[in-house]
């Protein structure tokens, strides 16, 4: 069986980078209304209509992590991301749900 080209990421890891500030390309692909609600700082939210853009912006050398609602989705978009020539690509594991209920105080509300 071959090997997923992405990896999982916890909600402690993506912690622990984002307080050491470490350089990350962080996406939401959940739907708008629900990004708008609220989501990861820092997180940039991604549909069909802005992927060409990120393709486009998106340093390929630094970890490239996706959020969705509950770490499902965010895997088949992290394994074609990683096809798009991305060196790390992360699913987050237990997606944006699992943040919020874990760090509420984390979550930025409204589009940043």
């Amino acid at each position: 069986m071959p090997t997923p080209p992405f990896q999982h990421l916890t909600i402690d890891t993506l912690t622990a980078w984002l307080d050491a500030e470490t350089a990350l390309t962080l996406v939401d692909i959940r739907d708008s209304g629900s990004f708008g609600a609220g989501h990861i700082p820092g997180s940039r939210h991604l549909d069909n209509d802005s992927v060409p853009a990120l393709l486009e912006a998106a340093p390929r050398e630094q970890p490239l992590v996706v959020v969705c609602y509950h770490g499902h989705s965010s895997q088949q978009a992290a394994a074609w991301l990683a096809g798009q020539g991305f060196a790390e690509v992360y699913s987050l594991d237990g997606g944006f749900t699992e943040w919020e209920y874990r760090l509420p105080e984390r979550v930025e509300r409204g589009r940043p």
